[in-house]
C-alpha cells in the first residue's frame, strides 16, 4: 500500500510491516532473521552477466545474507552458458522457455510459479534486475505477496513505452514497485527522481561493467582462455555485429542484412555475426547472410568467448542495450541499430551513434570509421560512462548498512 506522507514525503507500508520507507530513508525490518535472504530472479543472458557478479558479492556476506537463486529459464541455452561461467547453481528452475510463445503466456507461466517459490523460500528481498519479462514478474510477485523489491539498473528511459518493446514499459513498472534502486548513472537516477518513485534511489553503476573489466582483465593475464576463435584474418578489420530486438523483426532486420551484404563487399573488413536463437531472427540472417563472403555466422558465444570477440573486433553494430554500455568501457565504437536508447551517455560522450535500421545510413555510417581515421579515434577512446567495476560492492554494502540501521532501531 503506498501513500504520500505529510510535506510530499514519500511513505510505503507493506501490510506486513516489515519494510518502510520514509524520504528516502530505508529502513530495512526483515522478520526476526539475523541472516536475511535475498532471492534473485532472472531468466535471459544479460540479467545473468549482470547478477553474477552481485550473487558471488552477495555469497561472500554469509554472517548477513542467505542468498537463494531463481531462474526463469526464459532464455534456457544463453542463460546455462552464464550461469556456468559464475558457477551459479540456481535454487529453483521455473522451465518458463516454450518455443513461439507470447509475452502473455510467458508472464502468466512466470507469475504462477513464481508464487510457490516465495511461499517457500519466505525471502526478505526480491532482487531483479534490468527490464525483462522476467523483471517484471519478479517485481510484480514480489508487490503481490509484501514482499520488497531491489531494481538493479533502475531509471534508464526513452520516453516512449513501445522502443524498446516490451522492455520500456517493464523498466517504468518495476520502478513503481522497487524499494531499492540501483541506478548505473546520474541520469538514470534523475529519471526516477523527476518521476518521484517511491524507495531509496542508490547511484552504483553498472554491474554487467563489474563483469565485463574482470572477465576482460582476467583474458589479458591468461587467467581466463577463449575457446577456438572463429577464423579471424589479420589482414581484415572486424565488425561484429548482434540483432535481436523485436522492433526490428521483419523488414528491419532484412534492412540491416542488406548493409552487411553491401559492407562484405569490402576487402578490408569481416562481419562477424552470432546469430540470437530466435526462429525470426535465425530466419531473417541467414536467408540473407548464409554464404555470403566475408560475413561469418555463428551460434550465440558463451561469455568469456564474446568478450573475447568483442576486444578483438574494429567497431560494434548492435541493438543490444547491454553491448552499448560494454564496448565503450573497451574503446570500442559503438553503432546502435536501433531510432532511439536509454543509454544517451554513450551518445553524448561520442562513443555510440544512432543508426537504425536503414541501410545506407549504416553503410555511411560503417565506411566512415573504416576510412576516416580522426572519426574512429575519437569514438574508440575507453570510456567508464556506466560504471567503475564496483557496482556490486556498492549494491551490497548499501543493504549491509539498512541491515545494521534497522538492528541499531
Amino acid at each position: 500500500m503506498r501513500r504520500r506522507g505529510p510535506a510530499g514525503r514519500r511513505t510505503v507500508h507493506y501490510l506486513t510491516g516489515f519494510f518502510r520507507t520514509e524520504s528516502h530513508s530505508v529502513v530495512l525490518k526483515m522478520n526476526t532473521r539475523t541472516v536475511h535472504r535475498i532471492l534473485l530472479v532472472f531468466g535471459t543472458r544479460p540479467e545473468a552477466i549482470k547478477l553474477g557478479p552481485v550473487v558471488r558479492r552477495l555469497k561472500l556476506d554469509q554472517a548477513r545474507f542467505e542468498t537463494r537463486v531463481c531462474v526463469t529459464a526464459q532464455h534456457r541455452h544463453l542463460l546455462d552458458q552464464v550461469l556456468d561461467v559464475f558457477g551459479i547453481e540456481p535454487d529453483h528452475d521455473l522451465g518458463a522457455m516454450r518455443e513461439a510463445q507470447s509475452l502473455t503466456q510467458t508472464t502468466g507461466r512466470i507469475l504462477c510459479a513464481l508464487e510457490s517459490v516465495i511461499a517457500d523460500e519466505n525471502p526478505d528481498l526480491i532482487m531483479v534486475q534490468g527490464d525483462t519479462t522476467s523483471t517484471v514478474c519478479g517485481a510484480l510477485a514480489g508487490f503481490y505477496n509484501h514482499v520488497p523489491v531491489a531494481h538493479i539498473e533502475a531509471g534508464l528511459r526513452t520516453g516512449t513505452s513501445d522502443e524498446p518493446f516490451p522492455e520500456e514499459m517493464n523498466r517504468r513498472v518495476a520502478s513503481e514497485i522497487a524499494s531499492y534502486h540501483f541506478a548505473a548513472t546520474e541520469a538514470a537516477a534523475e529519471n526516477l527522481r523527476r518521476e518521484q518513485v517511491s524507495g531509496k534511489i542508490v547511484l552504483s553503476g553498472n554491474t554487467g561493467i563489474d563483469a565485463l573489466l574482470g572477465t576482460a582483465a582476467d583474458l589479458a593475464a591468461g587467467r581466463l582462455k577463449a575457446s577456438a576463435p572463429p577464423l579471424l584474418l589479420p589482414d581484415k578489420k572486424i565488425v561484429l555485429v548482434t540483432a535481436h530486438r523485436r522492433e526490428n523483426f521483419g523488414r528491419p532486420i532484412e534492412r540491416i542484412c542488406d548493409a552487411l551484404s553491401a559492407l562484405a563487399l569490402r576487402p578490408d573488413v569481416q562481419i562477424v555475426f552470432p546469430v540470437h536463437p530466435n526462429p525470426r531472427v535465425r530466419a531473417a540472417v541467414f536467408g540473407k547472410l548464409a554464404n555470403t563472403p566475408n560475413v561469418t555466422l555463428l551460434d550465440p558465444l558463451n561469455y568469456v568467448d564474446f568478450v573475447d570477440l568483442m576486444r578483438r573486433s574494429h567497431l560494434i553494430l548492435t541493438d543490444s542495450g547491454g553491448i552499448q554500455e560494454e564496448a565503450p568501457a573497451l574503446g570500442k565504437p559503438v553503432l546502435v541499430l536501433r531510432d532511439s536508447t536509454e543509454r544517451p551517455e554513450a551518445i553524448e560522450a561520442g562513443a555510440s551513434r544512432i543508426v537504425g535500421s536503414d541501410t545506407r545510413r549504416i553503410v555511411r555510417a560503417v565506411e566512415e570509421l573504416l576510412t576516416n581515421e580522426g572519426r574512429y579515434v575519437r569514438m574508440a577512446q575507453p570510456r567508464y560512462l556506466f560504471g567503475d567495476g564496483n557496482a556490486a560492492e556498492r549494491i551490497v554494502a548499501t543493504l549491509g548498512e539498512d541491515i545494521y540501521q534497522s538492528a541499531a532501531a
